[in-house]
């Protein structure tokens, strides 16, 4: 008798402990906003990575041949220049992903950014210093979305540049481009590097996701892609590029959003 009411008790404990257990996983923020959050590792990799671009900076800059840009031609009459994502890459935006309530709008990201001040990345602005200091043009590319008003005028614009001054990047107007501030400028980065790869030899490429690397590579085909990405794709074009990684091509960390998280 005594023994089954033990038998009883331990397992009413073990299935309140099971329940609260499980509750607390359930209630748990995001454990990838967290890591990029609080993380010695994230700060650790995210200088790791602007440490290395910084050591082959020079290198890069005296090979005239050398183009981030696979395909770019006539790299030894053109002046070098380095193109770069600005979330996650440069502007650190765990603080919104931490508090925002899904589903995620535009509206709510912009209104977010125009009332907090904007930290940087580890070691981002120290880099950028260092490249424009090396006589490198920055550029700053974001599909954050320009919602242009009847003067052209594009508030986006406005807190992009802001965001960057706020974490130690300086920046102009001139220096950053959004998707849709131009007829053909979409969600898709191609076009945007191909226009800054006509005045400028590129140098490198920062991002945090795989498209700001390589095209094609979303779920939904965006112009001028024809066809979507999808796991075994992005592994192979991620592979058919590896000589780039880590040598003209930088990835930023970024467990927290992405295109790789709609893929298949």
């Amino acid at each position: 008798m005594i023994l089954t009411r033990l038998l009883l008790y331990l397992g009413i404990f073990t299935l309140i402990g099971a329940c609260a257990t499980q509750h607390e996983i359930d209630d748990a923020p995001d454990q990838s906003n967290l890591w990029v959050g609080d993380s010695a590792e994230y700060r650790a990799i995210s200088t790791q990575v602007y440490r290395a671009a910084s050591m082959a900076l020079p290198a890069l800059i005296a090979d005239e041949t050398w183009s981030a840009i696979p395909y770019q031609t006539n790299t030894e009459i053109l002046p070098p220049a380095i193109i770069m994502d600005i979330d996650q890459t440069l502007v650190n935006g765990v603080d919104f992903q931490l508090g925002h309530e899904p589903p995620f709008t535009a509206q709510k990201f912009d209104d977010w950014n125009a009332s907090h001040v904007a930290t940087p990345v580890p070691g981002a602005p120290e880099f950028v210093k260092l490249a424009r200091a090396s006589g490198v043009r920055v550029f700053f590319l974001t599909n954050r979305y320009c919602d242009a008003t009847a003067d052209g005028s594009c508030a986006q614009k406005v807190i992009a540049v802001q965001d960057l001054n706020e974490a130690g990047i300086p920046a102009e107007d001139a220096d950053v481009s959004l998707a849709g501030e131009r007829p053909n400028w979409g969600s898709e980065k191609k076009m945007r590097r191909d226009y800054i790869a006509e005045d400028f030899r590129v140098i490198m490429l920062f991002g945090d996701d795989l498209g700001d690397f390589i095209p094609c590579v979303r779920h939904r085909p965006v112009a001028p892609c024809t066809t979507g990405g999808t796991i075994a794709n992005r592994y192979a074009l991620t592979d058919e590029h590896a000589a780039y990684w880590g040598a003209g091509w930088y990835m930023l960390p970024n467990p927290m959003y992405g295109s790789w998280t709609s893929v298949r």
